[in-house]
């Protein structure tokens, strides 16, 4: 190695070594964002199955974000943050549950990159109806 080129390789290092870490922290981020994702699915199937199975004349909704809440603090609440469940209906016999959350931040420093995580699960409210082509759910009392 000549004399000229002595310390060349520290600051290559020094050069290469932020675009390194910014690699790295991005792949933990996605993982990150990804297992949050995951949680709010979780979280929101488990709030859709208590909303489709309850009566027509029930009062759902309560039961439908507790459920979904109760999911988010038992699997992951660090890795959703803020985490809320709301419902609505799509159809006269649809019953929809949403979670929001936060997912978790490698660099939490930065509060205007956060990263927002929403899932909503649902489908037709689980009751008889006849072969006929009868009355939907709600109309059947």
């Amino acid at each position: 190695m000549a004399r000229s080129e002595r310390g060349v390789s520290a600051i290559e290092l020094a050069f290469l070594m932020p675009i390194i870490l910014a690699a790295a922290l991005l792949i933990v981020q996605v993982a990150l964002w990804f297992h949050g994702r995951q949680v709010a699915e979780a979280a929101a199937r488990e709030g859709a199955r208590v909303a489709r199975a309850a009566p027509a004349d029930a009062s759902w909704e309560e039961e439908a974000k507790a459920k979904a809440e109760s999911v988010v603090a038992a699997i992951g609440p660090r890795l959703l943050s803020e985490a809320r469940a709301d419902t609505s209906t799509r159809e006269p016999d649809e019953r929809w549950v949403s979670v929001t959350g936060s997912a978790v931040q490698v660099i939490p420093l930065l509060p205007e990159l956060a990263f927002t995580v929403t899932a909503t699960s649902g489908g037709p409210v689980e009751c008889f109806r006849p072969d006929d082509g009868g009355e939907d759910c709600d109309a059947q009392g």
